[in-house]
């Protein structure tokens, strides 16, 4: 099963988030809509903005912890729209 890391961006507010899920749309729809608690629902809408796959839960686990460390934001920080 694939695993995917993906980077969600607030314009609204300009708030980044970062997960992964073995189920993108699923998730995406959770951030976005279907959950009723959490540090997401407070700055909807939410665009995904950057994905990446990986073949297992580790790997993917991984490349998340790394994404939250300072050089992992400054590579977000690339990714926003000027």
């Amino acid at each position: 099963m694939d695993f995917v890391v993906y980077i969600l961006y607030s314009e609204k507010y300009s708030k980044t988030y970062v997960g992964y899920t073995s189920d993108l749309i699923s998730r995406f729809k959770s951030h976005n809509q279907l959950s009723t608690k959490g540090y997401t629902i407070k700055y909807r809408p939410w665009k995904v903005i950057h994905i990446e796959f990986y073949p297992d839960k580790k790997s993917a686990m991984a490349r998340e912890k790394y994404l939250k460390t300072g050089a992992g934001r400054d590579f977000i920080k690339t990714l926003l729209p000027k």
